[in-house]
Parts: structure tokens; C-alpha cells; sequence
């Protein structure tokens, strides 16, 4: 079985006194999306595991890992996978599920063999996983991003013109703890999540993509009295503690996929933080 990078949860008192360095080092996850391969990183925040496979070639197999301490990934977890890239399929238990790109699978506990392809050897499938612990087993489902019902939020003038898709959460797909959607930004806007918020019974990972390599997400996390900011290519995710913010502002417009894991489902539980409580 493989082995699995860990990263371990950190105190607002410990992030205060981080340099640049170390703050990427606990809390950037680059190198996710590698063509052929599959990657993990195991969080100590509400036990999640981000994931990217890029099928370049055959079919990529998803390995067990040492640290699970299980027979098979999925024996007593959970797990969302979202398309950023060409048309491909997910095989779960020899049935087959067919994801273009912004499309979700839900796979729950239970599920043995787990395996992805890329329909297009020239554009490749880029399949962003996000794992939770799971207590329950919820049957396997697929949502197209037309089916996730696309709302658009903010304005031109604030920069933040932007459209949700929500995929697993208490109205959608079913699961355990976790909750899995996507935003887009339209052209022109760069803004997203901001004024900030917390929410203190959810940890959360975003992972930026639409972006040029050219350009950058500045993203905003740390206390909301205590602010930091890490500096972010495409294809990157960053963790955000329970108690900190999660906000960017991108050279350019971008999209980016969000999960959490946690007490519960609520799209809607927020810590708001005004503008002014910012520092």
C-alpha cells in the first residue's frame, strides 16, 4: 500500500507567528494534478483526503494507503469527485459513470474498486477528490453541473459576479458529512466569498483552476483580526481551518471547487465577519 502526506491541524496562536514559508508548507497543496498519477494528502482537519487523478494513458486504479489502516480507500469512507478537465469515465464496482467536465460523483462507504479513464488521450479527464470519514452508505450518485441548479450571486460592481453549483449537501446529493459544490466567476470579476466568514463546526479545501499559468489567486485566510495571504497557481488547493477565513482575489477570473467536512450540511452556516472586523 502507498504511503500518504499529512498535514496536521495548527492553532490561530501558531499561525500568527508564520512566515510565508511556513504557511504554504501547512496549508498550499500543490502537485495535484499530475498527469498519470494519482495523488492524496491526508488533513487533520475533520480527517479529509484531497485527491487529483489525470488519466494520460489506461485506466488509473485507486490504491489503498497505509495510514487507513483498511482493506480498500472506501471501506469506511466517503468520497466527491468533480471534472475540471475533458470527458471521462469513473468505474465504481464495475458500473460505469460518465463525467464531463463540472460534473460530481458521489461515491459512498462500501465501494471496493474504484478506477478512472479520459475519454481523449489530447484532454485528458482531471477528476478533484475530496474524502471524509463515513458512518453510513449512501448509494453512488451522479449530478451533471446543468442538474446542481446554477444560482448567480454578486454584481459587476463589486467584481464578484459569480455562479454556484451545489452538488453534495442536505438538498442534493446524499452522504455522510460531506458537502462538495463549485462557483465560476464571470469575466471581469475576481472577487469571491468577501465580506468574509468562518464557520467554526466545518473545516474546508478550495482548490482554484480556470486560471491562466500566467496568473495568480491572492487567497485570504488566518483569523479575521489576524490576516494572512498565500499567493496561488491553477490546479492548487489550500486548507482553511474551521476558524479561519477563506477568501480570493484573482489577477484574472477563475473558478474554483469548495468541500468541507464537519458537523453538518448547512450550506448556509456561516460565521459572517464585517468588513470592519478585518485587519
Amino acid at each position: 500500500m502507498k504511503q500518504l502526506e499529512e498535514r496536521y491541524a495548527c492553532s490561530p496562536s501558531e499561525v500568527m507567528g508564520m512566515n510565508t514559508t511556513q504557511l504554504r508548507e501547512h496549508f498550499l497543496i500543490q502537485g495535484i494534478m499530475k498527469e498519470g498519477e494519482v495523488t492524496f494528502t491526508y488533513l487533520h482537519y475533520d480527517r479529509m483526503m484531497v485527491g487529483g487523478v489525470v488519466p494520460s494513458g489506461g485506466p488509473i486504479v485507486l490504491p489503498g494507503y497505509e495510514q487507513l489502516k483498511s482493506a480498500f480507500f472506501l471501506e469506511r469512507r466517503e468520497m466527491g469527485i468533480i471534472n475540471t478537465g475533458g470527458r471521462g469515465v469513473v468505474t465504481a464496482d464495475g458500473k460505469d459513470y460518465a463525467l464531463d467536465r463540472l460534473d460530481c460523483l458521489y461515491l459512498g462507504k462500501g465501494i471496493k474498486e474504484v478506477t478512472f479513464t479520459s475519454d481523449n488521450k489530447d484532454q485528458h479527464a482531471k477528476y478533484f477528490i475530496l474524502s471524509a470519514p463515513a458512518h453510513q452508505a449512501f448509494p453512488a450518485t451522479l449530478m451533471t453541473s446543468s442538474q446542481a441548479t446554477p444560482a448567480a450571486l454578486g454584481a459587476a460592481e463589486t467584481s464578484n459576479q459569480r455562479t454556484i453549483y451545489k452538488y453534495i449537501h442536505e438538498d442534493g446529493i446524499k452522504s455522510c458529512q460531506l458537502v462538495m459544490g463549485l462557483t465560476v466567476l464571470q469575466a471581469g470579476s475576481v472577487w469571491n466569498t468577501m465580506p468574509a466568514h468562518t464557520h467554526n463546526r466545518r473545516s474546508e479545501v478550495y482548490l482554484y483552476f480556470d486560471l491562466d499559468p500566467q496568473q495568480r489567486v491572492f487567497h485570504f485566510m488566518g483569523a479575521p483580526a489576524e490576516s494572512r495571504h498565500l499567493v496561488m497557481a491553477a490546479d492548487e488547493a489550500v486548507v482553511s481551518a474551521p476558524w479561519s477565513i477563506h477568501s480570493g482575489c484573482g489577477t484574472s477570473r477563475y473558478s474554483f471547487i469548495w468541500g468541507m467536512a464537519g458537523e453538518n450540511q448547512s450550506f448556509a452556516d456561516m460565521d459572517m465577519i464585517s468588513m470592519h472586523q478585518l485587519q
